[in-house]
């Protein structure tokens, strides 16, 4: 895969930015990716070190509309942690 193809998008919540004070970026992932493929996306996306990565799988909600039903699309959420010498990564330009 593509390291394009790997980060599907930045998740921007208010715990998502909390946590960019402490160098921890939250990006949505494609659920085939492991670990080192979005380590090694992340860092030649976006020019960056990274120290460590924290993957969390989200099953799909049921939803219901009237005698339809369905699941939702399951998701894949990664954590980055970047290295202390590392520059931090710009999502909102000033």
């Amino acid at each position: 895969m593509d390291a394009r193809e790997i980060i599907k998008r930045p998740v921007i919540t208010e715990r998502s930015t909390d946590l960019m004070a402490d160098k921890k970026y939250t990006f949505e992932v494609d659920t085939r990716a492991n670990k080192t493929q979005v380590k090694d996306a992340v860092e030649e996306v976006f020019g960056v070190n990274v120290a460590k990565v924290n993957i969390m799988n989200y099953k799909g909600k049921f939803k219901r509309m009237g005698r339809h039903a369905g699941y939702t699309n399951k998701r894949r959420k990664a954590v980055v942690t970047l290295t202390t010498e590392s520059k931090e990564i710009e999502f909102f330009e000033v």
